[in-house]
């Protein structure tokens, strides 16, 4: 089973009142009467798509408008980690819901799983789940850069590939065509600022600081400052352990009087009081070498007036650099690592220069290769898509005409900083590509091929959008399709024929119509009516599932106003058992999608 919008809820928007959408996972559609409310089902799901919010469609006399929508079964990486990042939560059931408020003051709230989040969170959860598609979609198709999506869309990997390894050098390329651009541009400011670095580095090389001299330097200082008080500090503790040096027996210190106690144990006759006797040399060998290391101390306290001078003369030249450079010695040392990596990059040297150039241009040559081997995958695509877009089309009441889908180069001159030459011509490298991707429209075999816009009509437009949505069905990875008035300017065959593709795009996605066709209505799988009615003279509208008595009655009024006539309900009886044949015949061949 895969992800579908089992349910929406919509409350105070437009002309509904309140209204809840119980949506089929195959093919649902909706209709009413004009001005009943079927494009409000549209502009709910605009909005829990994260949609531009309009106070002007909160219902009158309301203070909100609320759009809920129940997901079920997420489970792409990309909607599970926006989810996640979100901190949504799941219900029992693994359904996460989703909620867009709008007030009347036009103020916008939006819930994700019980969570308040930002708008653009359903807007980016909405692009791994629904597709919209209306009128201004349509619209958006005649874009450039949409064409060339849906052409990289039906290519897959084939474009993919090329165009990563293209967008990988590109990157690269226009980093050292700026720097060198930046280079020749601002080589006299460079060479300024590189004549204060190595002025800089120069100073700091002079005097070749150490790291941490400036700490150790603190305390020789200090240590030389001190001396008398130090060598006298010193003195006492080695007195207090080897005694005089007189040999007073006055002051017998520390290691003499162990020697008397070590003699007295010795010669003790008690055994207990002998064993103490090794114990106490121990500490003796101890105390002997603090004596040592105290005498070795004292050795160098020697008052030196020169050494103190000398330092102090080094802590100046230390001080010098930590005033201009840094806070202290070790960061002067990372100023000059900094300065020598920043004089790399400021090399305006011809030669440099030179290197520079080079580095660009073969770093051209290169995505100039990228950038064919892009097009010539795009051209194969190109020919493939437009047959098959073109089958469809003539399924769709279009047998005549043929869709093309051109690959050109986007030519420029070479003024243009963009400029690359592939296969001799002078194209721009644009993010994408250097492709010129249009949609060209053959109404009929002696016809010239126009684009899209100007060769087909509103109806034939929502008819070439729908063939393209059925063609690139199996690379599309949102799995609700939404199309609001696709079939607008088309009825009779043409319209059955939208109907049958509807129903072949439902058997791998959630397809969710708004129509007002009773041709395309008979193939759904579900029928729900936007109705309108007075209420203490106020209009309200919701929303209600047919059974299969009130779809006939329905599909009989779609017939031209004819649902209280016998040969009306017939009609609509014939589309409806038509439609049950075609998706039984359809499912034997296809293989039923499993529905729940």
């Amino acid at each position: 089973m895969v992800c579908v919008l089992a349910e929406m809820r919509i409350q105070g928007l437009g002309v509904i009142d309140e209204a809840v959408l119980e949506l089929h996972p195959g093919f649902t559609v909706v209709t009413g009467e004009t001005g009943a409310g079927k494009t409000m089902v549209v502009t709910g799901l605009h909005l829990l798509s994260g949609g531009r919010s309009d106070a002007s469609k909160v219902r009158a006399g309301s203070a909100k408008a609320v759009v809920e929508g129940r997901f079920t079964e997420i489970s792409g990486e990309q909607a599970l980690r926006i989810l996640s990042d979100s901190g949504a939560e799941t219900d029992e059931d693994g359904s996460v819901i989703a909620v867009r408020s709008v007030g009347a003051d036009g103020r916008s709230r939006a819930h994700l799983g019980g969570r308040s989040v930002p708008v653009g969170v359903l807007g980016k959860l909405s692009e791994q789940l629904l597709a919209v598609h209306g009128q201004n979609d349509q619209l958006r198709l005649l874009r450039p850069a949409e064409q060339r999506a849906v052409l990289d869309r039906f290519a897959g990997e084939d474009v993919a590939g090329p165009l990563a390894d293209y967008r990988k050098t590109r990157q690269e390329w226009l980093s050292v065509a700026r720097e060198l651009e930046e280079r020749r541009s601002r080589s006299r400011e460079l060479a300024q600022q590189a004549d204060l670095l190595r002025h800089g580095l120069a100073e700091i090389e002079a005097v070749d600081p150490a790291p941490g001299e400036d700490v150790e330097l603190t305390e020789q200082v200090k240590r030389l400052a001190a001396v008398d008080e130090l060598r006298d500090t010193a003195t006492a503790a080695l007195i207090a352990v080897t005694g005089a040096s007189d040999g007073d027996p006055d002051v017998p210190g520390a290691l003499g009087l162990l020697a008397e106690a070590r003699r007295r144990l010795g010669s003790a006759e008690d055994a207990t009081l002998r064993e103490l006797e090794p114990r106490v040399s121990e500490a003796a060998v101890l105390l002997d070498e603090v004596g040592r290391e105290l005498t070795a101390y004292l050795d160098t306290l020697d008052a030196d007036p020169e050494r103190l001078e000398a330092i102090l003369a080094r802590q100046a030249e230390l001080k010098k650099l930590t005033r201009k450079y840094a806070a202290d010695v070790d960061g002067v040392l990372a100023w000059a690592e900094d300065a020598r990596a920043r004089l790399a990059g400021m090399d305006t040297s011809e030669e440099a220069l030179e290197e520079l150039a080079a580095r660009r241009d073969a770093l051209a040559e290169e995505l100039a290769g990228h950038a064919a081997r892009l097009s010539a995958a795009r051209r194969t695509a190109a020919a493939e898509l437009g047959k098959q877009i073109t089958t469809e089309l003539s399924s769709l009441a279009m047998g005549q005409a043929a869709l093309e889908v051109t690959v050109r180069g986007k030519q420029t001159d070479a003024t243009d900083p963009l400029a690359l030459t592939v296969d001799g011509q002078t194209v721009t490298a644009g993010p994408d590509g250097v492709d010129e991707i249009e949609l060209l429209l053959r109404a009929h075999a002696k016809a010239p091929a126009l684009p899209v816009h100007k060769a087909a009509s509103g109806g034939e437009l929502s008819r070439v959008m729908l063939a393209i949505e059925v063609v690139l069905a199996h690379t599309d990875t949102v799995q609700t399709l939404v199309f609001d008035e696709v079939d607008a300017g088309v009825g009779g065959r043409a319209a059955v024929e939208i109907g049958r593709r509807l129903a072949r795009l439902a058997r791998t996605h959630q397809v969710l119509v708004v129509t007002h066709l009773p041709q395309v209505a008979a193939f759904a799988d579900r029928h729900l009516m936007v109705d309108k009615g007075l209420s203490d003279g106020v209009t309200r509208s919701g929303v209600r599932t047919l059974d299969d008595e009130e779809r006939v009655t329905e599909l009989a009024r779609m017939l031209a106003g004819l649902d209280d006539t016998e040969t009306g309900r017939a009609h609509a009886e014939e589309l409806l058992n038509s439609a049950k044949e075609f998706k039984a015949t359809m499912g034997d061949k296809a293989g039923s999608r499993v529905l729940e």
